[in-house]
């Protein structure tokens, strides 16, 4: 599903206009990702949660010669799903 099929689905299902629709998924993914951004989890009981996670620096190979090279830290997103969803996809 892309995220015009979401919004379609969700202008349907509650009645709202299409580009009304729109704002609100673009408000609801951009709460998500500044509070992404300060380092904050964001959790929906029952469905799971996204929490942002520090990798190390380590070392690597470049595929094409073989030779060492070091990849810096980051920070990655992490979702841990929720039970109640995992039920559902389980069935």
């Amino acid at each position: 599903m892309t995220k015009t099929d979401f919004i379609d689905l969700l202008a349907a299902k509650t009645g709202e206009t299409k580009k009304r629709a729109g704002e609100l998924v673009d408000t609801f993914l951009s709460i998500i990702e500044s509070s992404l951004a300060k380092g904050e989890t964001v959790q929906f009981v029952g469905w799971g949660t996204f929490e942002v996670q520090k990798k190390a620096e380590k070392m690597g190979r470049n595929p094409k010669t073989g030779a060492p090279i070091k990849i810096p830290a980051k920070k990655v997103v992490k979702f841990k799903v929720g039970k109640k969803l995992a039920e559902k996809v389980k069935k």
